[in-house]
């Protein structure tokens, strides 16, 4: 799949990740249930990797 966005839009998208992948952090140390805790980390690791792709997208 490929998504076309603006400078504007993937600045957003950026931010948008960052702040959310700072909330997981948090929530995945907080949880006690094993198995939450590794649904959160395997979601975690895959909004890295699209934040990264996004990185690497980016216009020079």
């Amino acid at each position: 799949m490929m998504l076309d966005l603006s400078d504007a839009l993937a600045e957003e998208l950026h931010d948008t990740l960052d702040e959310v992948l700072r909330e997981m952090s948090s929530e995945i140390a907080g949880t006690d249930n094993p198995n939450y805790r590794g649904v959160l980390t395997a979601r975690r690791e895959r909004l890295r990797a699209i934040r990264v792709q996004l990185e690497n997208s980016k216009s020079p």
